[in-house]
């Protein structure tokens, strides 16, 4: 369970990112956290992990205060979070093996991961985990020969390979297609209640996040203005977090937009079995 309470982040130029913001986040729930651009959101996730440093408030996961610890107790911290990148953060000359196991690089000795010799039992968990995110076949391929919806399932492995005990999601979608992005957004679901891992998403797309996520979470000028489930999503709610839209042409364009693909994609099924 994550436990965030009355965060605030206020940088040294006197710009307030964040202010008071609360909520728990309990085991298995995914949280998409949405808000128009700079109304904090990677700053609450960085904040999290303590990439970036909290001005005030206490910050829980389970029974660890993260606001509190040392430069090496944090170390150790970091472990139980696995982050989930917008732009995947892979070493590109690496393979898709080699980086899923660069999620044990805190656990392994320097000597191990110098010389890229994990232990047996990491190296199977890693086959496990790259079956599971579907790309059992691309095991010795380079990061830089993968599409960018197989990089972001690397990315979700090497997360998973940390057993984290929560994940933190950076805009995961931003640089998809929509197919691929709703393939995305699916298997990180999925991941997260089949290990009952708590996740906080920070997406721009309403639409997606509604679709997938359990609880919406919504910030404006650093402030929580929305905590509730996606149906309770409104057209007043959502003025109030991104400002006046059309907000039912939006979700109607969305609709059919994913309604189209769904259709292609029966066609493509059709054609595969006829052949």
């Amino acid at each position: 369970m994550l436990r965030i309470e009355q965060l605030t982040k206020i940088y040294k130029t006197g710009d307030r990112a964040l202010t008071e913001v609360g909520f728990t986040v309990p085991k298995g729930q995914v949280v998409g956290l949405i808000g128009p651009s700079g109304a904090g959101k990677s700053t609450l996730i960085r904040c999290v992990n303590r990439l970036v440093e909290p001005s005030s408030g206490q910050i829980f996961l389970n029974d660890l205060e993260v606001t509190d610890l040392g430069t090496f107790e944090l170390r150790r911290a970091r472990r139980r979070i696995g982050m989930i990148f917008q732009e995947y953060a892979l070493v590109e000359r690496l393979t898709v093996m080699e980086n899923v196991l660069s999620g044990r690089l805190g656990y392994v000795p320097f000597w191990r991961s110098f010389s890229r010799r994990f232990p047996a039992e990491d190296i199977a968990k890693a086959y496990r985990l790259l079956d599971r995110v579907g790309l059992s076949d691309h095991v010795d391929k380079r990061a830089d020969a993968l599409s960018g919806g197989q990089r972001q399932r690397v990315g979700i492995a090497r997360a998973l390979e940390q057993d984290p005990e929560l994940l933190l999601v950076d805009e995961p979608t931003a640089s998809l297609d929509p197919k691929t992005s709703r393939q995305i957004m699916r298997l990180i679901v999925e991941i997260c209640r089949e290990n009952e891992l708590p996740a906080i998403i920070n997406i721009h797309d309403v639409v997606l996040a509604q679709q997938f996520a359990d609880r919406i979470i919504g910030l404006q000028a650093g402030r929580l203005v929305f905590d509730g489930p996606p149906a309770h999503l409104t057209e007043a709610a959502l003025t109030s977090i991104y400002g006046e839209e059309d907000w039912a042409a939006m979700r109607k364009g969305a609709a059919e937009d994913a309604l189209a693909e769904e259709e292609m994609e029966r066609e493509a099924r059709k054609l595969m079995r006829a052949v």
